[in-house]
């Protein structure tokens, strides 16, 4: 079952090393996208860069704001 949906989605991860900037440990790199990956080490979302080399930068997400709760 999980064979099909890899091919109706299109989804085809690669791996990749590198040196994540969150942690800076050389790591593997999983794409989720084509130029978004994940550390395999730490779990940071990062996107690539190329500007004459490959950079990783960290994914910035905005904060989330959780309703308050009365008690």
């Amino acid at each position: 079952m999980s064979n099909n949906f890899f091919k109706e989605s299109n989804f085809s991860p690669e791996i990749t090393q590198g040196i994540c900037p969150t942690c800076n440990i050389p790591t593997m790199l999983v794409s989720m996208t084509r130029d978004h990956y994940r550390c395999v080490t730490c779990g940071s979302d990062l996107e690539q860069k190329v500007n004459g080399v490959i950079k990783y930068m960290p994914i910035e997400r905005p904060a989330r704001n959780h309703p308050k709760t009365n008690g």
